[in-house]
């Protein structure tokens, strides 16, 4: 049965299909590390988290994740099934493996998605479904190269494919600009727009590289509470940001 696509619908799905966090509130000890985070995420649709490094982008992330302890709720309901548990894709940033690391792609991919021990030699059946898995990302000619030999940019799209096995509801990607080049950027979110539409799924990225941000549908900029919400231009030329970055801050690319 063909996918019901949602990615151009104006104002949101009408409750098709949406990751709704409410009042999210996360303390660690005595430390307020969010506040009251509230954001509807529809499918098809692609946010940006931007805010200074201890903004709480990553306590978010492990919250929707499932890894830490908040108060609040964070549900996913879509019009054919309801209220359930959304299939989370997770790419973290570069691990940045050892230029001499012999382990190739295949090894970690079998590694991290299969049950198989890969220090045995890998069937054929598997060494294909790595491989469907890899030209979903335009990344099959990568399966035998050592990763610690890949580019930021290339990794990026091995962790990617990971991601997509099996095809998730909702995709997270922590920094996935970081150690990427601007061409890799932007191959990158050109895959992304690419695998969105496909398979009418919700993508979640942070990010502290502002240039990239006209090609996302809505900027959300966290500083333990949401300060600014909306289209890119609004939030990067808001009072909010300006005080947290300084003027002239959203031309400057990369920034800390």
């Amino acid at each position: 049965m063909s996918i019901e696509k949602h990615i151009n619908c104006h104002g949101g799905c009408h409750g098709k299909c949406c990751l709704r966090v409410r009042h999210l509130t996360v303390r660690l000890e005595d430390d307020l590390i969010l506040d009251d985070v509230g954001f509807h995420l529809h499918c098809g649709e692609l946010i940006a988290l931007i805010g200074p490094n201890g903004a709480g982008k990553s306590s978010l992330f492990k919250s929707i994740l499932g890894i830490m302890p908040y108060q609040g709720s964070i549900t996913f309901e879509s019009a054919e099934h309801g209220k359930q548990k959304p299939r989370i894709g997770y790419v973290p940033q570069n691990p940045g493996f050892d230029s001499g690391d012999p382990v190739s792609v295949l090894d970690l991919f079998v590694a991290s998605t299969t049950n198989y021990p890969a220090f045995l030699p890998i069937p054929a059946a598997i060494r294909n479904r790595v491989l469907e898995s890899l030209r979903r990302v335009n990344g099959e000619g990568l399966i035998d190269r050592r990763v610690g030999s890949l580019s930021g940019g290339e990794m990026q799209r091995v962790l990617l494919a990971m991601a997509l096995e099996p095809v998730p509801n909702l995709l997270i990607l922590d920094e996935p600009m970081s150690g990427v080049d601007m061409e890799g950027e932007q191959q990158l979110l050109e895959l992304l727009d690419r695998i969105r539409e496909q398979y009418d799924l919700s993508i979640l990225i942070s990010t502290h590289d502002f240039q990239t941000l006209n090609r996302v549908d809505k900027v959300i900029l966290l500083q333990k509470k949401i300060l600014a919400a909306g289209d890119a231009k609004d939030v990067l030329r808001s009072d909010a940001f300006r005080l947290l970055f300084g003027a002239g801050a959203e031309k400057g690319g990369e920034t800390e």
